[in-house]
């Protein structure tokens, strides 16, 4: 870990303030020990790394006072759990020494003051963004990775586009889960794409199913009745529906832990909104959740139904759960009524305060072949197409594992009768992870965006058009094919999972395994063309670093963005040592013709390996400079 993180840990030099310990169970623990009771958060946490912020839990990972004894410092969600009154017994009684309490309180104190809580400290300085959007637009671009471009892109004027994939309309911005934060607003690929070719035809279609079950619906379409703003009116009532609690939330997806909410109490809960929706025809609305739901339309009873937890796992219900749901027919700009009484079937023990209730819609029974077929068509018809695929919320979350790398539903098909209508076709992915993308060889450009956030379609329009450069580079390895990643096997054998790798994980197991990835780590290309020219080392200085200095010129027609990565390697050591591992990296921009110089530091540390502590292999290394991982032209000698 100390090797593989060595680079992420001289983050602590920025005193982040608060991680959290993982909220794993006994039967998923390290090394015989919870996250929240083990030695790792004393050691090498806030001994060797020097942390002086607070370890809160994940939500529900403190099971015990044993983790009181180490570095978990609060509980959440609070003021519920196991601490509380069997704690201060535990400091009287001896069991728990009261200086460790005094730690904890210290460092909320400390953290308080940092972020100016405490009365009497100022905060530390924020960063200051005049304009959110603008920089959200920017990170989004510099944050997207061209993986592949024939020449089509950057776009000139087209007069006809076909917009193609459920993605490009209700695209992923986030990760979801407990992280999922609301935006002023949302510009969909789409909404970008329409807005920077004003003069274009451009249609969508949908292609191909990608949210199996139901979606939230989308916040513009939504108005909260109670108060004429965005969103949705949420009420909590008693067993004689009388109020307990209400407010005004902007999604329809309602996650409650902890809190102001009365879970504990409550006996019904009822959702409101008006919603407006942007397409006419034959869709499913309903709820998902456990328990017994009505939802009524325009002050109709639609349907009443019940929804029970499948299996054990009440992570899944909880975080996943079983929907309900009932045909209607919609028509655009049509606003309805939508009201949902719901009597929720309350789970036990760490959930029992919790709730979890999305209301969304779904389409009714589509032929996907015939999805498939209207966005070739379309296609064809159009002078460029631009295909959307990505993940969904069933299968990249929090709360499980993927159980494979494949898009969801028939996103492959889609791309290959697209790519066969027209050639000319530009893939965007909006996934947070490697995916396969089998037809890669076959696209005229594809575009990883990840999840592009709220200014995602401005992104696309910046793109598309070369009014900015995508600057991003792989920070992951994308295999080709399922069977030749690295690590495949993680199930656990009689309960243990054992990391044999070692230090051979990420790129440095693809470099071990010698199997060719579909793209590696660190690759990225851009507008222009660069050549590496030269690149040389001063070696060791007396303060344990070397610079190494390289020279790219811009051989292209464009400006652009060059990110010089260099890799060491240790021929013949007489440890274990990965192939090749990342030491250090610059980004270059130029302009056409323009030769630029540039400077990497390389420090002693970043050739050491872990023993118990840090240690030094005397004797050569070698330096490898270039793109990414397997394009490194540049290779330097450096005595240690």
């Amino acid at each position: 870990m100390s090797e593989h993180l060595g680079v992420a840990l001289e983050e602590f030099d920025r005193h982040p303030g608060s991680p959290a310990s993982a909220g794993n169970e006994l039967r998923q623990s390290i090394n015989g020990a919870t996250a929240t009771e083990n030695t790792l958060l004393d050691t090498p946490l806030n001994d060797e790394w020097g942390f002086d912020g607070v370890v809160i839990s994940d939500w529900t990972a403190v099971r015990s006072l044993e983790s009181a004894k180490h570095a978990q410092d609060l509980v959440m969600p609070g003021p519920d759990g196991p601490w509380g009154e069997a704690l201060v017994e535990a400091v009287r009684s001896g069991d728990i020494d009261e200086a460790a309490i005094d730690r904890k309180v210290r460092r909320i104190l400390l953290l308080a003051a940092r972020v100016g809580a405490l009365e009497g400290f100022e905060p530390v300085r924020p960063i200051h963004v005049e304009d959110g959007a603008a920089f959200a637009r920017e990170a989004a671009v510099e944050g997207s990775v061209l993986l592949a471009n024939d020449g089509i892109l950057p776009l000139t004027a087209p007069t006809r586009v076909a917009v193609i994939g459920h993605n490009a309309l209700h695209a992923r911005t986030q990760g979801g889960g407990s992280a999922t934060v609301l935006p002023e607003r949302v510009v969909s690929p789409l909404e970008g794409i329409r807005s920077v070719f004003p003069d274009a035809e451009v249609s969508y279609s949908l292609g191909a199913i990608v949210q199996e079950g139901l979606a939230e619906l989308g916040r513009d379409a939504m108005r909260n009745p109670a108060t004429g703003g965005p969103g949705v009116r949420v009420e909590m009532l008693d067993a004689q529906g009388d109020l307990l609690f209400s407010e005004d939330r902007l999604a329809s997806g309602l996650v409650y832990f902890g809190g102001d909410a009365p879970i504990g109490t409550m006996s019904s809960l009822v959702f409101e909104t008006d919603y407006t929706p942007a397409e006419s025809g034959l869709q499913r609305i309903g709820f998902a959740s456990v328990g017994t739901g009505k939802v009524f339309v325009d002050g109709e009873l639609l349907t009443e139904q019940t929804s029970e937890a499948v299996g054990d796992d009440l992570g899944a219900a909880f975080l996943s759960p079983p929907a309900a749901s009932a045909p209607i027919e919609f028509e655009a700009g049509r606003t309805v009524r939508i009201r949902v009484e719901f009597t929720p079937q309350f789970m036990s023990g760490e959930l029992s305060n919790a709730l979890s209730i999305m209301i969304g819609t779904e389409p009714a029974e589509m032929d996907a072949d015939q999805l498939i077929a209207q966005a070739a068509r379309a296609a064809a018809e159009a002078e460029v197409a631009v295909v959307v695929v990505g993940t969904n919320s069933r299968v990249e979350s929090e709360g499980y594992d993927r159980s494979d790398l494949s898009l969801p539903g028939r996103q492959d098909d889609l791309v290959r009768a697209v790519l066969a209508a027209n050639p000319r076709t530009i893939v965007l992915v909006n996934s947070g992870s490697p995916v396969l993308l089998p037809w890669r060889e076959d696209a005229a450009a594809i575009v990883l965006n990840y999840f592009a956030g709220q200014e995602y379609g401005s992104a696309v329009a910046d793109i598309l058009t070369g009014t900015r450069e995508p600057g991003g580079r792989l920070p992951t390895t994308w295999p080709a094919r399922l069977e030749d990643v690295p690590v495949l096997n993680v199930s656990p054998d009689q309960g243990v999972i054992t990391y044999d790798e070692d230090i051979h994980i990420g790129y440095r197991a693809w470099l071990r395994a010698g199997v060719e990835p579909a793209y590696p780590f660190g690759y990225g290309l851009g507008y222009t063309t660069w050549d590496l020219t030269s690149a040389t080392t001063t070696g060791f200085t007396d303060d344990g670093a070397a610079t190494v200095t390289i020279t790219a010129r811009n051989t292209g027609t464009r400006p652009g963005k060059h990110v010089i990565q260099v890799y060491a390697s240790r021929p013949h050591s007489t440890i274990d040592r990965p192939q090749r591992w990342l030491v250090g990296f610059t980004t270059l921009r130029a302009q056409p013709g323009e030769e630029i110089d540039a400077k990497i530091q390389v420090h002693q540390r970043d050739l050491a390996h872990w023993n118990n502590g840090w240690h030094l292999e005397p004797g050569p290394y070698t330096l490898h400079v270039g793109s990414n991982v397997q394009d490194t032209p540049k290779t330097l000698t450096i005595q240690l």
